[in-house]
């Protein structure tokens, strides 16, 4: 019998984390604590347990949590990160002798008592194994950078046609077991080993279980009727490869980061080159702006090689006293032609310096910025740009309304943390729009900054690469910037660049034309195809419909043989993934971020595909505040009826498994189970939707740094700041002064040996810590606070010291966690307009 859903593409759903502050959700509070009893049972929310359970069962429960070492016994998810084969022994494992120290401690889980009985004997053997795939991969990645293309080619041709033949080799039922189980096991035994050579396994074993996957799927499944249930069989099939091939070009950006340092400078400042740093604006308020431009004139560089200009296509009389006042050049145009590309492309006529660096209007840059970047360019006299990361102090809708700013790394730090870094061994580092430094003449060669597409930052690196030049990334954070506040100004941001790159594969295909190695023509093509996305993500949502709605057989297979391919697929790329990718995504983000935009850049890429030059730069609103709590309705309407559609066919599911289709239980089963995943992911979805309150118009940015407190009888005070912000900051204070609220202060912070003092007032009085209120600054005050502030080299060196450790059984169960909130957080918005609307009804209706 066909098995629709016994492909079960349970993919990676994108696992999250708890908010960091209690559900407040009126009428729906209980049950938003049971749930989150259910699936996370954090015990400040835990609610206790039935007493049978208390007088028989926890006794036991506590005695063997003490004896594995569970912290927390009454959570379900401390029990299964522990009970579980995936959690090694923990410790130093940077040599075969620290590893078998390791294990002589304490079994904690099911996992270490693996590693205790095999690790004697096969921990040298891992660890050479380890160290010999890590020098074959250098190897490689010199041959694939260094080498003459015909060798390049030669060694290409053999690496697939090895993979080819793993991928087809038919095996019986039993040693297609024994292959994945293997693999399996020495996944798990290697994970924990240092370099880049277990990295390497992982990918080579992903690969090949994926592989074999998508051939048994092309060659044994598609035995399909005609008509509709073809239809979707294909589609879902279409939507498995594209996802295959985005995994395997990620492998290949991803597995040997190069982790540039620094050049040093010239101890003669005399050769340091001029540079010239614009500040492109359109619409953003002067407040924005003003941060970004003092600590640009703050920057470490000679002052008769340094010019600061602020681009303003706005043309506000404000931004032009402004620049007056600070010593910044002020540039304007006579039309916005090309938006922001346009902008830089005039500013580029009238300027004359040998360098450019480029910042939006919101990212402040450190002091340390050219002299930490410009030594590369002197290095290679080829480069033409570098680029650094992206950093956002303020949380992104996702952060704020999840509640996971801090603690889960943004949607960002994989591109910036890892991709980057990948495509830079490659020489293909794009340029990202700010924070970047590019050569003046090279980028005049290619005609400026690219207005073809509204991507004008990645197709402007693309062009450069095609003329031979070099580039290059360094990951420090180097500039602190805003995120977006809302969901709907996230979308369309994302929504922009996923047009751009699709007008880019449309009109430059990297594949295709002069200039490009192989290798850069991959990484450019893997970020394209990234933004095709929404489509195959719409696909996994809804494929299970199809069976439990019309009974369409979308796949020819038996549940074990599904289970026999899908699973290590899954299985394998989710822990290379997570090996890999741990530090900057944990794992199953990547399935939440594609399912919010999935139904809003389905239909910009397909246009642009095949209409390139419709649509126009959008400027993504930056600095705005949301002063209620509110559900967005019109963004969350599509994500609604697929909730609705997957609510129908689980409903539906009943029946079919007691009745109609009792006869094919197994494939009932699956398309519930997948179904029921859908939803989780949906709510996910419609928790992000439900944006939460942000105030606060200049976000605080957490930092400990020393400071004087100036008290009114003269005593200073030693202190140290909690944290700080273009509007005031925050200080610890031991023991607390005698102070109360509108107290008139000053305190004082350091920068490069000079002290600056600042008036303040006392806004809060909370124990040792003490909210301060800026006062009236002169502009010399203001850019001396910067350069203490968000312009210290030290600024955001710790940015991402609380980020947790990926794990993704912790992201399994957080996952349910934030379904359980969105449907709670929908129910609490629809029972909200159903009050108002009644309250409103009433009112009109009463007799006046």
């Amino acid at each position: 019998m066909l098995n629709p859903n016994e492909t079960l593409q349970l993919r990676r759903i994108p696992l999250l984390t708890p908010p960091g502050r209690p559900l407040e959700v009126g009428w729906a509070q209980e049950f938003a604590r049971w749930l989150w009893h259910v699936f996370v049972l954090p015990a400040d929310l835990a609610k206790p347990w039935p007493r049978w359970i208390h007088r028989l069962i926890k006794p036991l429960l506590l005695r063997l949590a003490r004896q594995l070492g569970i912290s927390n016994a009454r959570s379900i998810r401390s029990w299964a990160l522990h009970l579980t084969l995936i959690d090694p022994p923990r410790g130093d494992w940077s040599s075969p002798e620290s590893y078998l120290q390791a294990r002589r401690r304490r079994v904690t889980s099911l996992g270490a008592l693996v590693h205790h009985a095999v690790a004697p004997r096969i921990a040298p053997l891992l660890y050479g194994i380890a160290a010999r795939v890590e020098s074959y991969s250098a190897a490689l990645s010199l041959l694939f950078t260094k080498a003459n293309r015909g060798t390049r080619l030669a060694a290409g041709a053999v690496a697939l046609a090895l993979f080819a033949l793993a991928a087809s080799t038919p095996l019986s039922m039993g040693q297609q077991c024994m292959l994945m189980g293997s693999m399996w096991l020495l996944t798990l035994l290697v994970r924990q080993l240092p370099g880049y050579g277990p990295g390497i396994i992982m990918i080579v074993f992903s690969i090949i279980a994926s592989s074999r996957y998508i051939w048994w799927r092309l060659t044994q499944t598609m035995d399909l009727n005609t008509g509709f249930e073809g239809f979707f069989g294909a589609g879902l099939l279409a939507a498995e490869c594209y996802t295959w091939i985005i995994m395997v070009l990620g492998y290949v950006q991803n597995a040997r980061p190069l982790r540039r340092k620094s050049a040093p400078l010239p101890a003669d400042r005399a050769l340091w080159p001029t540079v010239d740093i614009f500040v492109p604006s359109y619409n953003e308020s002067l407040e924005v702006v003003k941060p970004t431009v003092f600590a640009a004139l703050n920057l470490d560089w000679p002052a008769d090689k340094l010019k600061v200009y602020i681009l303003d296509d706005g043309r506000r009389p404000q931004f032009r006293e402004f620049a007056a006042s600070c010593g910044a050049e002020y540039v304007i145009r006579s039309n916005n032609a090309h938006a922001k590309a346009g902008n830089l492309n005039h500013a580029l006529t009238i300027t004359h310096g040998e360098f450019v660096a480029i910042f939006d209007c919101d990212h402040i840059p450190v002091r340390t910025f050219l002299t930490t970047t410009m030594g590369w360019f002197l290095r290679d006299p080829k480069c033409a740009m570098l680029q650094t990361p992206h950093h956002f102090f303020s949380p992104d809708p996702f952060e704020r309304n999840l509640g996971t700013f801090r603690r889960v790394p943004n949607e960002g730090n994989l591109f910036y943390g890892l991709i980057q870094d990948g495509n830079d061994l490659w020489n293909a580092t794009f340029f990202c729009g700010s924070c970047a430094v590019l050569k003046r003449r090279p980028l005049q060669e290619i005609g400026g900054i690219a207005v073809e597409t509204v991507t004008e930052d990645a197709h402007t690196a693309l062009k450069l690469h095609r003329r031979g030049y070099n580039t290059a990334y360094l990951r420090q954070v180097l500039a602190g910037g805003l995120a977006t506040e809302s969901l709907s100004g996230h979308i369309g941001q994302r929504i922009r660049w996923a047009r751009g790159m699709a007008q880019i594969f449309r009109l430059d295909n990297p594949l295709t034309g002069r200039g490009l190695s192989w290798l850069q023509r991959l990484c450019y093509t893997n970020a394209m195809l990234h933004f095709f996305s929404g489509i195959p993500r719409l696909v996994f949502l809804t494929a299970p419909l199809a069976y439990l709605y019309f009974q369409f057989h979308i796949i020819n297979a038996a549940a074990a043989t599904i289970a026999l391919y899908a699973l290590p697929h899954m299985v394998q790329s989710s822990l290379a993934n997570s090996h890999i990718q741990g530090r900057f995504r944990h794992s199953f983000w990547n399935e939440a971020y594609e399912a919010v935009l999935s139904w809003y850049i389905a239909l910009p890429t397909t246009v642009a595909l095949v209409a390139p030059r419709l649509g126009k730069f959008n400027v993504t609103a930056k600095g705005g505040l949301v002063e209620q709590e509110f559900f967005d309705w019109r963004i969350s309407m599509p994500y609604l009826v697929l909730v609705v559609l997957n609510t129908g066919g689980a409903l539906l599911a009943l029946p079919r498994l007691l009745y109609w289709n009792s006869f094919e239980a197994d494939t009932v089963v699956l398309n519930l189970i997948w179904t029921f995943f859908n939803l989780i992911l949906l709510g996910a979805v419609l928790g992000v939707a439900a944006e939460t309150r942000q105030v606060r118009g200049a976000p605080r940015v957490p930092k400990s740094m020393p400071a004087t407190l100036h008290l009114p009888d003269g005593t200073r005070v030693a202190c140290q700041t909690d944290d700080f912000a273009m509007r005031g900051l925050g200080l610890r204070v031991d023991p607390p002064p005698p102070l109360q609220r509108g107290d008139l202060l000053h305190v004082s912070l350091s920068a490069d040996d000079a002290v600056h003092e600042f008036p303040v007032a006392v806004a809060t009085v909370l124990g040792n810590h003490l909210g301060l209120s800026l006062g009236e600054l002169t502009i010399a005050q203001q850019r001396a606070y910067v350069r203490c502030t968000f312009g210290s080299p030290e600024a955001w060196n710790d940015w991402d010291s609380n980020v947790a450790t990926d794990h993704p059984l912790a992201s399994l169960a957080e996952v349910f966690s934030f379904g359980a909130t969105g449907y709670v957080r929908l129910l609490e918005s629809i029972y909200n307009e159903v009050s108002a609307w009644l309250r409103a009804r009433a009112r009109l209706l009463r007799p006046q």
